[in-house]
């Protein structure tokens, strides 16, 4: 596809994605695989992994973080309270930032942008704080410019990321109930303006109910939204 001028995305399930740029950083969004009804199991994670970059801290979005990371050197990007919380856990190499920052990796720059939802984690009965929920556009060197929208509901500053970033591709939530579903994702494609549309967070768990067929239904031309299953790229 022209579009990604090299970059191959492939969604793993639920809201994690593996970018692959064409410069050969590989960066993995969100990672949730061992406990992901939905990950393919026959799918293995390149040797490399650079970055780990985390939306926010709830669980199916960071379970695997750690052990990723662990794995193959990663460095997680996350939040500053998030990745704070992460080094605790043993994650060895973390930056931390915070909404409207961004952070220059080896040829892609990651800005965090806002998303409305909430981020914590449960421990010994307790509700953990683990910073805001946040969005992530992602700007490739002589690539597309990617936005993983995290969990969130549609809000119209979307319009600020369209005009300050115009990403290209957007990975948007479509699963209702935790996040928005296909009319609400729909009104964030007319903000976004996106020429791709990658569904993520439908599918997991039975309270999911959007689909990608919802969406691209009530888009004035569906054909942008990728009708992909877990573990193919685009």
């Amino acid at each position: 596809m022209s579009l990604l001028n090299g970059t191959k995305i492939t969604w793993l399930g639920h809201a994690t994605v593996l970018v692959e740029t064409v410069n050969g950083l590989n960066l993995l969004i969100d990672p949730f695989l061992e406990h992901n009804p939905t990950y393919p199991k026959n799918f293995t994670l390149p040797g490399k992994i650079d970055y780990i970059l985390l939306t926010h801290g709830h669980m199916d979005h960071i379970a695997d973080a750690v052990p990723v990371a662990q794995k193959h050197g990663s460095t997680i990007v996350g939040i500053y309270e998030l990745t704070s919380y992460l080094t605790g856990k043993g994650a060895e190499k973390t930056i931390g930032m915070n909404l409207g920052g961004t952070v220059s990796l080896p040829g892609v720059d990651v800005t965090m942008v806002e998303a409305k939802h909430s981020s914590s984690m449960q421990e010994g009965g307790q509700i953990i704080y683990l910073g805001l929920a946040a969005g992530l556009v992602i700007s490739i060197q002589n690539g597309p410019v990617l936005y993983h929208a995290g969990d969130t509901s549609v809000f119209t500053d979307m319009k600020l990321i369209r005009e300050l970033y115009a990403p290209e591709v957007a990975m948007l939530p479509i699963g209702g109930h935790f996040t928005m579903g296909p009319k609400e994702a729909a009104l964030a494609a007319s903000y976004l303006q996106p020429k791709l549309i990658l569904p993520i967070h439908w599918g997991t768990f039975p309270p999911l109910k959007g689909t990608p067929e919802q969406l691209a239904a009530l888009l004035e031309d569906g054909s942008i939204v990728a009708r992909v299953q877990p573990g193919q790229a685009i």
